[in-house]
């Protein structure tokens, strides 16, 4: 039965990614806004899994994602495929403390990219109704999503990245 576990710890971790997401602790927010956790799982699974199942994670993360908002207007899904995609193609750093420092920024930019993207389709579809005052939030909005998920990304894609390495040897 552990031996089950420790096969299957990726996976079963996959499931906290929208118990966090609907969790939405604010102790861990910046102005309101908190960091992008599907990130910081996508990252450790598509260093160690490759590009295509960074991709296809990144869609299931999306859909789940997507089917948990109350608006379903726009879609976390572009953000997340193209970050999994990315994210596939990094390697592994032998060097811990730079791998770390590499984690924050890899996650910043991922989390810069997604933000965009939806920010995007928020522009798009409100175009007649776009004001200077919804532009600014939402740049506001978008820099400290990514100030967060660059902050907290060194911690957790680390201890996930060691958690995959383990569950996959055993």
């Amino acid at each position: 039965m552990n031996k089950f576990f420790t096969k299957k710890l990726s996976l079963l971790s996959f499931i906290f990614i929208p118990i966090i997401f609907l969790w939405n602790p604010n102790w861990l927010g910046f102005l309101g806004v908190q960091p992008y956790w599907p990130l910081f799982w996508l990252l450790p699974w598509s260093i160690i899994n490759g590009s295509i199942n960074g991709l296809i994670f990144g869609l299931f993360l999306g859909l789940i994602l997507d089917s948990l908002t109350l608006d379903s207007n726009f879609t976390q899904i572009p953000g997340l495929i193209f970050c999994g995609f990315l994210f596939g193609r990094i390697k592994l750093n032998k060097d811990i403390l730079v791998g770390h420092f590499r984690y924050g920024l890899i996650c910043s930019f991922g989390s810069f990219l997604c933000g965009t993207l939806y920010f995007l389709q928020i522009l798009f579809r409100n175009f007649s109704d776009i004001n200077s005052l919804m532009f600014i939030l939402g740049v506001k909005n978008i820099l400290a999503e990514v100030f967060l998920t660059g902050f907290f990304a060194p911690f957790f894609c680390s201890q996930l990245l060691r958690m995959f390495k383990f569950s996959r040897r055993q």
